[in-house]
């Protein structure tokens, strides 16, 4: 079972833990997306709700009592081989240090994406840091990436919102082992 997972970060010099959130972590995560633009803040209900009922698929860091990252997530009923990113945020503190795929690896080694053979999310155009780092976590783990428009502008969002691209990585099957 896959535990809670703590590091150092050497230029940092700072503590950061993951681990799965609880409905007490709702308001954290709100303020932590709050600050992270271009990224849609939801409601701090919707967030409540996350933490409360997908903590299994989704994730916090935290430095001390400050969140610093959030990924929240979820197995969709119709594909449980795929695992949805919903959002990534991480704080400013935090940027550049990698946390992000730190949280990405950590959510996959959970017990409930045991099966995950494939990562969706959706990202519009103009988000670069959320290109940014699934073109790198899908490089770091040699494997494809592709995208198509998904949510689009006129059909699904009523013009008030920019296309959203569905991204997908196929994750490569984990080796097994065999002992003789």
């Amino acid at each position: 079972m896959a535990k809670d997972v703590t590091f150092d970060q050497p230029e940092a010099q700072d503590l950061l833990h993951l681990r799965k959130p609880t409905k007490t972590d709702g308001a954290s995560v709100w303020n932590l997306v709050a600050a992270c633009p271009p990224l849609d803040q939801n409601s701090m209900y919707m967030n409540v709700v996350q933490c409360d009922h997908f903590a299994e698929t989704c994730i916090l860091a935290e430095r001390g009592e400050q969140v610093l990252g959030w990924i929240s997530g979820h197995i969709p009923p119709d594909a449980p081989d795929t695992i949805f990113v919903w959002q990534v945020a991480v704080h400013a503190d935090a940027r550049g240090l990698g946390l992000g795929k730190r949280m990405l690896r950590a959510l996959l080694q959970r017990p409930a994406c045991a099966n995950v053979t494939k990562l969706e999310t959706t990202i519009t155009r103009s988000n670069e840091a959320s290109w940014g780092l699934f073109r790198s976590f899908a490089r770091d783990r040699g494997a494809p990436l592709s995208d198509a428009p998904h949510y689009e502008r006129d059909a699904h969002l009523n013009g008030e919102h920019a296309t959203e691209h569905l991204v997908t990585i196929d994750l490569p099957r984990k080796r097994l082992r065999l002992v003789a």
